[in-house]
């Protein structure tokens, strides 16, 4: 009785067909999780400027009397984060990364929400990267 040595043909070709079609579903998916990783390290940049913008509304009476210099925020550039800006009057910072490999670039404006000493926040996208991209904070619903 001959014993087999080895797979046959057919067994090899049934294996690298199925490893084609795991990498052609894992592969994007990879990809969109590296993307997102360095989209949420600019929103955690972020954090510092959302503090300042509490800490400010907090100690001067409401959102409305926000300046571009009285929160004391100053943003340096970091890999994936090209600019962090908190808008006057509003509280409203606008984010943009960089340096993600998503096309188009996220960029991110976090909307504050001021009542009773609560500071609420709202994340939205505002250059249409993809969903899949995204932060889950910032996917929306």
């Amino acid at each position: 009785m001959n014993k087999q040595q080895g797979f046959t043909l057919i067994e090899l070709m049934i294996v690298i067909a199925i490893l084609g079609i795991l990498i052609a579903i894992a592969l994007p998916a990879y990809q969109d999780y590296t993307v997102r990783t360095k989209n949420a390290e600019c929103l955690n940049a972020a954090a510092a400027a959302k503090l300042a913008v509490a800490e400010t509304a907090q100690d001067r009476g409401g959102l409305d009397k926000i300046t571009t210099t009285n929160t004391g925020y100053d943003f340096k550039t970091s890999k994936y984060c090209k600019s962090i800006a908190i808008t006057a009057s509003t509280g409203v910072i606008a984010t943009e990364a960089s340096g993600t490999g998503g096309n188009p670039v996220a960029k991110f404006s976090l909307t504050p929400t001021f009542s009773a000493g609560r500071m609420d926040w709202k994340c939205t996208e505002t250059n249409k990267a993809k969903r899949s991209q995204l932060p889950a904070e910032c996917r929306g619903s």
